[in-house]
């Protein structure tokens, strides 16, 4: 009799043991549910605040350059009754386009507030440690500790903004004075290495970079070495432009491929890719590249990333194209 009760409060001990956890789990569930919930309310809530914060930018900056034109054309006008010619009335009801932000001086003051550099500069900030989407006016005078509005004092317009960092990044190409070798194929390595760094600082460049295709001074200024540059090897003007232009494209191709695969080079690939990759030479439609890659497919891999990382391809490929240039324009 007592193994009997022994072994039937066993059973009802399990079973309450197991009435138990199963209250628990559904608790758990509970708990799960109401914390998915709060999550998805707070994600929605946040995208509701940014959707908010970015209408309230494009607000500012409509209101900012509306602003900045009326102010434009007040200075225009009483300027010109001034002088009483009557055309900066005129103008202020032309609405005509406006000239880039390099035909107007920077704001006229003792001690300016910001300067155009200023401005430039925290964009670039913004643009390297948060994307260029996230470039606006509003976040550029957060940085600056300036009120939206204030910003259109100096920059008219977002088209301006980026017309500034552009030439921001065009002052990184050009070599500091007196530093440029007198060797054109020096000077023109020199060039070539810091455009590429640059480019590669400044990894967003190529999304918006001189979008409108206008230079601005820096980029006056790069050219101008360019051709300073290749001075010495006598080129007639259709040479020039194309040496220069070909040491350009080779700097621009290699930093916009690196800029696109650098996640592949410090990572390698997804292991899906490479296991698409073995399929397809497994197919025998590809002898070549099997060829390449020989037995050991994974040791050529892990070899073919880490050539693919090496930053001196950059130095090899830019040698040789120079070693073209010289055989052909180069003094014998």
């Amino acid at each position: 009799m007592y193994e009997m009760s022994s072994d039937s409060d066993k059973k009802r001990e399990e079973r309450d043991r197991e009435r138990l956890e199963e209250r628990a789990a559904r608790a758990r569930e509970k708990v799960e549910r109401a914390e998915a919930k709060v999550r998805d309310r707070s994600e929605q809530a946040q995208d509701q605040i940014a959707r908010a914060l970015d209408q309230v930018a494009d607000a500012e900056d409509r209101a900012g350059e509306k602003v900045a034109r009326a102010i434009e054309r007040a200075e225009r006008a009483g300027s010109d009754r001034a002088r009483g010619d009557g055309t900066g009335e005129r103008a202020a009801v032309v609405d005509e386009a406006e000239p880039p932000i390099w035909f107007r001086d920077e704001p006229a003051s003792r001690r300016p507030a910001h300067t155009r550099a200023d401005i430039a500069r925290a964009a670039l900030e913004i643009a390297d440690s948060e994307g260029f989407d996230a470039v606006s006016m509003r976040k550029v005078a957060q940085r600056l500790g300036a009120g939206t509005m204030t910003l259109y004092h100096y920059v008219r317009n977002k088209g301006e903004l980026i017309a500034l960092m552009s030439d921001a990044v065009m002052a990184e190409l050009v070599v500091p004075e007196g530093e440029l070798s007198d060797d054109w194929r020096s000077a023109l390595t020199q060039i070539a290495n810091r455009s590429h760094d640059a480019f590669s600082a400044h990894h967003w460049v190529f999304q918006k970079m001189g979008e409108d295709g206008s230079p601005g001074p820096n980029g006056m200024r790069h050219f101008e070495q360019s051709l300073r540059a290749v001075a010495g090897l006598g080129l007639d003007r259709e040479q020039t432009f194309e040496v220069i232009g070909q040491v350009d494209d080779y700097v621009f191709g290699y930093s916009l491929r690196e800029v696109q695969e650098r996640k592949e080079q410090e990572h390698g690939w997804a292991p899906e890719v490479v296991d698409f990759f073995r399929r397809e030479l497994d197919s025998g439609d590809y002898p070549l590249i099997s060829e390449f890659f020989g037995d050991d497919f994974e040791a050529t891999f892990e070899e073919a990333m880490e050539f693919m990382s090496d930053g001196a391809r950059f130095d090899r490929g830019l040698a040789r194209l120079l070693d073209g240039i010289e055989a052909e324009f180069a003094p014998k």
